[in-house]
This record gives C-alpha cells, sequence and structure tokens, in this order.
C-alpha cells in the first residue's frame, strides 16, 4: 500500500506528498468513529481512487503532536516574539517554552523588531537574550529589513520538520517572507487598541525549505499546561532539570522543601529570578486545576 506524509489539510481535505506526487485524500470513517483526526506532518498510508485522489486507510505512530495548531511529528519550535509592539514577555515565552519542552521538542528563540526599543529597552533585552543562550537555547535578533537571519536561520532548519510560532503580529509572516521571499504571505499592521495583531495565516500547511519542513501556524498565540502534572514541570525548565538530581528529595518541587538545589542555584545567580517565579505560578496553575476524569 502507497504511504505519504500529509503536507496540508483544508476543508476536510489532506494533502498527501508521496514522492514527487501530491495526492488529494479523505479520512476513513473509522477515525471519525474512534475520534482520531488526521494532522498535518503525519505518515499515512492511502488508497489511490486514481493518480489526484485517495483515502487515507492508516496512521503511523507520532513522535508527537499538538493540538493548537493540529499538528504531529515536529522536531523544532522557532519561537518568534517581538521586542515592542507587542512588548516582550518573558513570561509568555516560558509558558511557550515549558510546553514545546513538555514534547521533547527543540525551541529556537527570535525576537524581532530589535529597532524599536529604546536604550534602556534594549539593555533589558539583551540582557534577557544572554539569560536564555546561557540555559542552551538558540537566540536570533533581528532589525526591520535585516536579511542576514536567512542565511543564519536556514541552516536550522536542514533535516527537521520545524513550526514557526508565536504570538499574533510579531512578525512571523514578515520573517517567512524574508526566508521564503517566493511565498509573498500576507502581512498585517498591529491593531493600536488591542496591541496585538490580526491572524493573517488560514491553515497549516509544511513547506519544504532547504532540505527541511516548515510549517505557519494560523492562531495560535497561547498554551495551556492541561497535559503536564506538577512532578513534571521541572523537567522542562533544562536549568532546573540538570539542578534536580542534587536535591534532597526526589521528588521535589523546588518550593518548600529543604536542601533543594534549584531554590539554591536561584539565591546565587545561576537560575533567573524570573524563570523561577514563572515555574512557581505555572506550578500553582497546574495545582489548581480541576481534577480530570
Amino acid at each position: 500500500m502507497p504511504q505519504g506524509q500529509i503536507r496540508k489539510a483544508l476543508s476536510g481535505f489532506y494533502y498527501v506528498k508521496d514522492g514527487e506526487k501530491v495526492i488529494q485524500c479523505r479520512g476513513r470513517g473509522i477515525f471519525r468513529n474512534r475520534q482520531i483526526s488526521p494532522l498535518v506532518g503525519d505518515f499515512v498510508d492511502y488508497e489511490a481512487d486514481n493518480d489526484k485522489e485517495g483515502t487515507i486507510t492508516h496512521i503511523h505512530e507520532r513522535k508527537n503532536e499538538l493540538v493548537r495548531p493540529p499538528i504531529a511529528n515536529i522536531d523544532q519550535a522557532i519561537l518568534v516574539f517581538s521586542a515592542k509592539e507587542p512588548d516582550f514577555h518573558p513570561l509568555l515565552l516560558d509558558k511557550f517554552l515549558v510546553v514545546i519542552e513538555s514534547f521533547d521538542i527543540t525551541p529556537v528563540i527570535i525576537l524581532t523588531k530589535m529597532d524599536l526599543p529604546s536604550s534602556d529597552e534594549k539593555t533589558t533585552l539583551s540582557r534577557f537574550a544572554e539569560d536564555y543562550r546561557n540555559i542552551g537555547y538558540e537566540v536570533f535578533t533581528v532589525r526591520k529589513g535585516d536579511t542576514a537571519l536567512a542565511e543564519e536561520l536556514l541552516p536550522l532548519l536542514n533535516g527537521k520538520t520545524s513550526v514557526l510560532a508565536g504570538q499574533s503580529g510579531v512578525g512571523k509572516s514578515t520573517l517567512l517572507n524574508t526566508i521564503l521571499p517566493e511565498l509573498e504571505l500576507k502581512t498585517a499592521e498591529i491593531s493600536g487598541a488591542l496591541n496585538r495583531g490580526k491572524h493573517t495565516t488560514r491553515h497549516v500547511e509544511l513547506i519544504e525549505v532547504n532540505g527541511g519542513l516548515l510549517a505557519d501556524t494560523p492562531g495560535f498565540s497561547s498554551f495551556d499546561f492541561d497535559h503536564i502534572e506538577k512532578e513534571e514541570l521541572s523537567a522542562c525548565f533544562p536549568e532546573m532539570a540538570e539542578r534536580s538530581p542534587n536535591c534532597k528529595f526526589r521528588e521535589c518541587l523546588h518550593t518548600n522543601e529543604p536542601k533543594c538545589a534549584v531554590k539554591a542555584a536561584v539565591k546565587t545567580g545561576e537560575i533567573p529570578d524570573y524563570r523561577y517565579a514563572d515555574y512557581v505560578q505555572f506550578l500553582q496553575e497546574i495545582t489548581d486545576r480541576k481534577p480530570r476524569y
């Protein structure tokens, strides 16, 4: 039976790439009965009705999957945040990072619009960027009209399936236009009243670029922690995961326990205090979550 990968989903159709051909497929009714939805990024078996149409018959096991946006088998997430308009908030970035880490996806951070902040704001942003680099993340900063980013970013895409994500209005489509100018994606101005952008992307599609696949994701501005248990949270903070084995208690939550290596690192400044504060806030959100039955 022929196999391929879903590269685009639109209006109930799944576009399966098999070698050089693309087959427009429907999903079998059995998927609906089992409440399973094929996702962009899925590797699938299909039955061909003709050269252009077919039916998906089997979905292979997924490496991971995201619900919003609906996409599977992601290796890398390129998280785009703006320095201004909307303003940069490490709390929101940390929320994205935690969820991305929980799916075993490698994050890359890009700060756009670095030409807009004041001198003092740039100093603060540079300090944030250095903190995230010290944790182990790759961080890129971009000014308006900066064309050098494509040269830096393209090698990261090679051989990987990457998702492009971030707040609305931070410049995701503009960034894609820089990397892939032939796409000529629409860009939208910031809504001044709301201090956020308007959604301009309408579907999820994997685009072949530099030997890899890149997905732009529509309407994607936040994550939740529904799938993360409180005991798992610190593993999603690399600097905490590194130090957790040195805590006195194996199940240490790094809040009130004695001889906690994470709290000791916060005290000495090895772990930024805002990262720890975000951890505590996320831990409280998970603790307060209504039980699932």
